[in-house]
C-alpha cells in the first residue's frame, strides 16, 4: 500500500518519511523471480495484474514475460508509446473500479514512469522491471511525464519491488547503456549543488543520501570502459548504481542527490530542441560544464565520457553551439526554487559562451 511522503518541521528539525522498495532482485535470469515478487507485493490479493509496457519491448519479451508470470491470475497488458500525463491518466481510467492488485512497469523509462504514476494515482504497489539501464528512475519515487506544467520530474511513488535481469539489460542498445552511465556521472555536480544550497540558502542536506549518489558516480568512473562496451559485468555495476541513485532520492525525499544544474541544462535543451539527444547524454555534457563552474576536475569527467563512449561536445551530441549557449542562459529559470552553481541570476550570454568554449563543448563562435 502506498504511504505518502510526509515532510514537516518539529522544533526546527526537518522530518520526512522514507519510502523504499521492499525487495530488489538483480542478476542473470532475474526475470524468473518475477512471479514470486508479484505474489509478495500483492500480499495475498488475487486481483488484476496490470502490465504497462512498450510495443517494441512487448514484441521482443512479451512471450517470455507471460510464461514467467503464469499462475498469477488475470493479466492485463497496456502498451504505451509515450510518457505523458494524458496517457497515464487514460491507463488509470481504463482499470479504475476494477480490482487491481499490482502494477508492473515492464520496459524503458516511459513504461516505468507511466506505471509509477498510475500506481500513485490508484494507490497500488508497483513492480519495476527495466529492460534498459538508461536512467535512475527505475527505483526512484519521481517520474518525468509530458503535459505537466513542470519540465522536470514530479513526485509519484517508489516501486514496491524491482527486478533487474542483467541478461535482458545488457542486450539493450549500447547507446541506452551509455546514457545510463551519463545519468550517474551527473551526480558529481548534483551533490555539489545540493551542498552549496545548504551552505548559502540553509536548505536541508542529507549526507548519507549524498554519499550514496556520489558512490554511484564513482563506480561509473572506475568501470567506464566495461560499461562503454556493454559487458554484463559493466551493466551490472551500472544497474546497481542506478538503483542506488534512486534509493538516494528516496532517502532524501527529493531529487536533490541526483539532479542539479546539469539537469537544469538538460531540461532547457528539452525545451529548445526536444528529442535531439538522450537524457543521459545531455546531463553528462552538462556535468562537464557545471564541474568547471564548481572548480572541480572537469577534465576527468570529460575523459570518463570518452571512455564510456558518450558525446563530449555539442557537435558529437548533434546540437548547434548556439543552442548550448541558449540552454546555459535559461537553465537557472527552469526551477527558480532550486539553488545551484548557476545562482539566482544565471549566466550572461557572454559567460555561457566562455564556459562552453573553455570546456571544449563548442569549438567556435560563428553563429553563436
Amino acid at each position: 500500500m502506498y504511504v505518502p511522503l510526509l515532510a514537516l518541521r518539529v522544533w526546527g528539525v526537518l522530518i520526512h518519511g522514507i519510502e523504499l522498495p521492499r525487495r530488489i532482485v538483480i542478476g542473470e535470469d532475474a526475470l524468473e523471480e518475477l512471479q514470486d515478487i508479484i505474489k509478495l507485493v500483492r500480499a495475498g490479493s488475487d486481483g488484476l495484474v496490470l502490465v504497462v509496457t512498450g510495443p517494441n519491448v512487448w514484441a521482443r519479451y512479451g512471450g517470455r514475460f507471460m510464461d514467467v508470470v503464469e499462475g498469477v491470475g488475470v493479466v492485463k497488458v497496456v502498451e504505451v508509446s509515450e510518457a505523458s500525463i494524458a496517457v497515464a491518466e487514460r491507463v488509470a481510467d481504463g482499470v479504475r473500479g476494477r480490482d487491481v492488485s499490482v502494477i508492473v512497469g515492464f520496459g524503458g523509462g516511459k513504461s516505468i514512469d507511466v506505471a509509477k504514476y498510475v500506481g500513485h494515482v490508484l494507490s497500488k504497489p508497483v513492480v519495476s522491471v527495466p529492460t534498459s539501464p538508461s536512467h535512475d528512475g527505475i527505483s526512484s519515487p519521481f517520474v518525468s511525464l509530458k503535459g505537466s506544467d513542470k519540465p522536470y520530474s514530479i513526485k509519484a511513488s517508489a516501486p514496491a519491488a524491482l527486478v533487474a535481469d542483467v541478461n535482458v539489460l545488457s542486450s539493450a542498445p549500447l547507446r541506452l547503456i551509455r546514457a545510463g552511465a551519463g545519468d550517474l556521472i551527473a551526480k558529481l555536480t548534483a551533490v555539489r549543488d545540493w551542498k552549496l544550497a545548504h551552505k548559502l540558502k540553509g536548505e536541508y542536506y542529507g549526507e548519507y543520501a549524498a554519499k550514496l549518489a556520489l558512490l554511484s558516480a564513482k563506480h561509473v568512473i572506475e568501470y567506464a570502459s566495461e560499461i562503454g562496451r556493454g559487458s554484463k559485468a559493466g551493466v551490472r555495476v551500472l544497474v546497481e548504481g542506478l538503483i542506488s541513485s534512486g534509493v538516494a532520492m528516496c532517502i532524501a525525499g527529493s531529487t536533490r542527490p541526483a539532479s542539479g544544474s546539469e539537469h537544469l541544462f538538460s531540461h532547457a535543451l528539452d525545451m529548445l530542441v526536444p528529442g535531439a539527444a538522450l537524457h543521459g547524454e545531455q546531463v553528462a555534457l552538462g556535468t562537464v560544464m557545471m564541474m568547471y563552474l564548481h572548480g572541480g576536475n572537469w577534465l576527468r569527467v570529460k575523459r570518463t565520457l570518452k571512455l564510456v563512449g558518450l558525446p563530449s561536445s555539442a557537435k558529437e551530441l548533434g546540437i548547434p553551439g548556439r543552442v548550448i549557449v541558449d540552454a546555459l542562459v535559461m537553465a537557472h529559470r527552469i526551477r527558480p526554487e532550486r539553488y545551484t552553481i548557476l545562482g539566482d541570476s544565471g549566466l550572461t550570454r557572454e559567460a555561457a559562451l566562455r564556459l562552453a568554449l573553455n570546456t571544449g563543448v563548442i569549438d567556435q563562435v560563428d553563429g553563436v
